[in-house]
Formats: C-alpha cells, sequence, structure tokens
C-alpha cells in the first residue's frame, strides 16, 4: 500500500505538471472506473471539457488527439485513487472478522482518510471549473498534504507491525517532531509553488535573479496574507524555508553525534542524504524551468524524505 500510495503521489503531480487535472469535468464516482470506450464517448468528454474556462481561455485550440493526452493522466490518477480505495477496504473487511476491531481502530482511521482525500481531489477539481483556468493552489496544497498524512500513518503501522526496534538511548523527542511539521509545511508551501507555476519564474540560485529578494516586489508583502497567492514570494518562501530545515537538520545532527547516542546515527546520516538530495533536485528542477521530469522527481525524492523523519522519530519515542 505504501508503494501504491506513492504511485499516486507521483501520478498526481504529473497530473498537475502536464495540466491535466481539468480534463474530467464531472465526479462519475462507479463510472469513472471504465475509460471512454467509443468514440461519442471521447467526444461526449472533450465536449464537457469545452465548458470550462480552462479550454475557451486558454487550450481554445486543443484537437482531439492532444485531449486524450490529458485526459489519460487524469483518468489515471483518478483509477489509482479508486484502486487504492478497495485494496484497503477487502482486507480491512476481512481482517474486521478474524481480529478484534480496537486492534483495527488505526486502520479504519487511514481508510476514512483514503475516502476523504477522495472528496478533497473532487473538491480541488471543482475550484477550476467555472471562473479559473486552474484548480486553486490552497485546495491542491491540502489535496497533497493529506496524500503524505495518509503514506506516514501507513509507514507508522508498518513499522509497529514489523516490530522496529526502539532504542533507549534517545535525544529530545520534540526535535525530529518539529523537524515533521517543517517538512510537512515545506510540502505545503511546494504545493503552492506547483499550483501558482511559481518554479518557472526566478530560474536562478542562489539569487532570485540578481537580488536575494525577488525585485518585482516589496519586503513588506512578505507580512501579508496575500504573499500567499504571489508567485514571487511563495517561491521566495519555499527557497528560505529549504534553508532552515537544513539548519534545523544540523543541530539535530550536532546534537546526536556530541552526546553519543550510536543507535542514531544510521538514521540521522540517511535523513540527511535525503533532505540533500530533495534541496539539490529542488535547485536543478528550479534552474531549468520546472521541467516535468526533475520535478517529478522532487516530488519522489519528498516521500523518501518524509519517510526517513517518520523513522528517526519512531525510534526515538
Amino acid at each position: 500500500m505504501f508503494i501504491s500510495i506513492t504511485i499516486m503521489i507521483i501520478v498526481g503531480g504529473l497530473t498537475r505538471l502536464t495540466d491535466s487535472g481539468l480534463s474530467i469535468t464531472q465526479w462519475e464516482f462507479f463510472k469513472g472506473f471504465v475509460p471512454p470506450l467509443s468514440q461519442s464517448d471521447w467526444v461526449r468528454y472533450f465536449n464537457l471539457y469545452k465548458e470550462i474556462p480552462e479550454y475557451r481561455l486558454q487550450n481554445y485550440n486543443m484537437t482531439m488527439q492532444e485531449f486524450k493526452i490529458i485526459f489519460w493522466w487524469e483518468w489515471a490518477h483518478r483509477f489509482l485513487g479508486r484502486l487504492i480505495g478497495v485494496s484497503f477496504l477487502i482486507p480491512m473487511i476481512y481482517f474486521s472478522f478474524k481480529i478484534k476491531i480496537s486492534k483495527l481502530l488505526n486502520i479504519y482511521l487511514i481508510f476514512i482518510l483514503i475516502c476523504i482525500q477522495g472528496f478533497i481531489g473532487w473538491y480541488m477539481v471543482s475550484s477550476g471549473l467555472h471562473t479559473r483556468i486552474d484548480v486553486s493552489h490552497f485546495r491542491l496544497s491540502v489535496h497533497l498534504l493529506m496524500a503524505f498524512l495518509i503514506l506516514s500513518l501507513i509507514f507508522w503501522n508498518f513499522l509497529k507491525t514489523k516490530e522496529i526496534k526502539i532504542f533507549y538511548n534517545k535525544f529530545n523527542s520534540t526535535m525530529p517532531l518539529i523537524f515533521i511539521i517543517l517538512v510537512f509545511l515545506q510540502i505545503g508551501i511546494g504545493a503552492f509553488v506547483s499550483g501558482m507555476d511559481a518554479g518557472k519564474i526566478y530560474n536562478t540560485w542562489p539569487l532570485m535573479g540578481k537580488t536575494y529578494f525577488p525585485d518585482d516586489n516589496n519586503f513588506v508583502n512578505l507580512f501579508n496574507l496575500a504573499a500567499f497567492s504571489d508567485p514571487s514570494i511563495v517561491q521566495f518562501i519555499h527557497r528560505n524555508l529549504a534553508y532552515i530545515i537544513g539548519i534545523f537538520y544540523l543541530f539535530m545532527f550536532y546534537k546526536i553525534y556530541k552526546e553519543k547516542i550510536y543507535e542514531l546515527y544510521k538514521s540521522i546520516n540517511y535523513l540527511g542524504f535525503f533532505m540533500l538530495l530533495q534541496i539539490l533536485l529542488g535547485i536543478l528542477t528550479l534552474l531549468n524551468g520546472a521541467q516535468i521530469y526533475l520535478a517529478a522527481m522532487h516530488q519522489l525524492s519528498s516521500v523518501f524524505l518524509i519517510s526517513s523523519c517518520i523513522y528517526l522519530f519512531y525510534i526515538n519515542k
């Protein structure tokens, strides 16, 4: 299931990067399992797409063949979501008759979150069907954060079932928790960057153009709520939050090695590797104007980063 959720996150990211998320304009909870099977089905879906602002204002020259490309991305994303739900539901029902329900409460919670995620996905899509040519980046962020929350809970339960050894020699357990919160916050801001195509501007590093702060903005705007809808400021926040996370990691690394907590050496080193990989991929993605393959790798590496965060927190709890 962990692998399925990971694939789902990557496909979801590619759906966003290819601007495919609005190609299916109806919910189709059960009917959506089956893709278009005839030319008349394709014409119907294409005509529905022609009614939304994205087509009328941006893709008005799109051909049927071009529409099919974005349709298949969105259909695959939704199909995977349905498949994950069914794949989780059937074993859950089976084990409900074999194991005490009290021992499955965490599994029920994950399933409820998976169901809620489906509704959040449609809530996100609906934001781009009437007055916008894309989805709300706020709703996109909630959708992505929920995916990572589900992934984290599944990984946590995996560690529990495998009876991973928990060491007695520990350091402040609050620090790994704060680190996880910072990484989740960074993932949320990353969704803002993706949702507003903010990675396609200021494609330089370490400066944003010729200055540290974007020169198309005033520093005071950083403290307004409207900053979260401003592409250049959102990119600035995303960059600097990465630096804060890096500094916080170095502080944890220093504490673990200073106190000679040998049992945590391996986990903190793995965490550092994936954090460095994530930062490097982020820089490369930025320098190349959010090129699709680099952006997808950047999102994939975030799965490994959050997993290593959860692992450190688990063995140090």
